[in-house]
């Protein structure tokens, strides 16, 4: 897999985690498991120079 192919994983993966997010209550063993996948995310993506700030609309 090539590195521009794993940004866009991710990416993608990123904005799929969020729609769940949102669907979920927040005090939810669920929500709490993605919501560690989702600081995951937003630090490998912000490592790799991607500006979440029109991705990120969860911003927690």
């Amino acid at each position: 897999m090539t590195e521009k192919e794993m940004m866009q994983k991710n990416i993608e993966e990123f904005s799929r985690l969020q729609d769940y997010m949102v669907d979920s209550e927040k005090e939810s063993i669920a929500y709490k498991k993605m919501k560690r996948r989702y600081t995951e995310l937003k630090v490998i993506l912000t490592a790799s120079g991607i500006n979440l700030t029109e991705l990120d609309f969860i911003k927690e």
